[in-house]
């Protein structure tokens, strides 16, 4: 039987014993810095999960909205597309639920629109109404100007309507408040002659000719007008072409008329067929379309502005 033999261990160098020792030493600080990490990190978690608040039912919803807002749009007749589509309608039926259909801040900016000024018995014009004037008479007119947006208006309407073979006339335009006085004075006088008393003149006078500052011509909006057929300014002008042609294709000009039959009771003015006014092509649009007068108009606008 054969005999085990003896192993015999190399000894090992000192060099070797450093190395081995080292190699240990690096193995253990590595393994207790792995601790160290996930005790610190478990730890961490736990007081922040402890700290937090539990969010409310005021936060909860706000952060959802905030959620469905970045999210793409919801596919075409899905609940989310239709159930915005109808509260976006909701909300537009509600702000424009009223007499003109505009909203409070459309009625705020039409009321603002220096064009959309109100002149009448009882609404002087401002002192601080100011503006230039340009010629746009016919040669026999009495008053040739008109403010110059009305003025350039005027003209191209009056081109509009040659091209239909219409002859349209601007007979009166801009008065200055002193001009309008003594026409005031004028129609008032012609009153007392008739044995009315003085109160009772003015006030038939202010029917026909608005007292000086009261009138819209004294902005340098208001145009009388007139033509070849009928050069009186009366009742007869609206058996006319040039009246027929207005009462169509005004408004793409920016002009109404501005006392219609049967607004006397709003206007205080008798009706007037000759009388146009320029607001301008948006605004005219506007008024049209509501068939109301421009007094019941702003009234509307007012209500509606708050």
């Amino acid at each position: 039987m054969n005999q085990q033999q003896p192993i015999h261990r190399r000894r090992l160098t000192r060099a070797e014993i450093r190395r081995r020792r080292r190699n240990r030493a690096i193995r253990r600080i590595a393994g207790l810095t792995l601790v160290v990490c996930v005790a610190v990190g478990g730890v961490s978690f736990l007081l922040s999960r402890r700290k937090a608040p539990v969010p409310t039912a005021d936060a909860a919803g706000s952060a959802a909205n905030s959620a469905a807002s970045s999210l793409p749009s919801a596919a075409p007749g899905s609940k989310a597309e239709s159930s915005a589509v109808s509260g976006a309608a909701a909300e537009s039926v509600e702000s424009r639920d009223n007499l003109l259909g505009l909203t409070a801040a459309e009625a705020q900016a039409m009321l603002a629109d220096p064009l959309m000024i109100l002149v009448n018995h009882t609404n002087k014009m401002p002192e601080n109404y100011t503006f230039e004037t340009a010629e746009c008479g016919s040669k026999t007119a009495v008053n040739k100007t008109l403010q110059t947006v009305a003025c350039n208006a005027f003209l191209e309407l009056q081109k509009a309507a040659a091209a239909e073979n219409v002859t349209v006339w601007m007979q009166s335009g801009y008065r200055s408040v002193s001009y309008q006085t003594n026409l005031y004075e004028k129609k008032t006088n012609y009153y007392k002659q008739q044995g009315y008393d003085d109160a009772k003149a003015k006030e038939m006078a202010a029917a026909i000719v608005n007292p000086p500052g009261y009138s819209e011509h004294n902005c340098g909006l208001a145009a009388d007008l007139n033509s070849p057929e009928h050069t009186g300014l009366d009742e007869g002008f609206e058996n006319t072409a040039a009246f027929r042609w207005l009462c169509q294709h005004a408004g793409e000009y920016g002009f109404i008329l501005r006392y219609p039959k049967g607004a006397e009771e709003k206007t205080e003015i008798t009706y007037e067929p000759w009388h146009w006014r320029y607001v301008g092509v948006e605004n005219a649009a506007k008024i049209n379309a509501s068939g109301l007068c421009f007094e019941d108009y702003i009234a509307a606008l007012r209500q509606i502005a708050g």
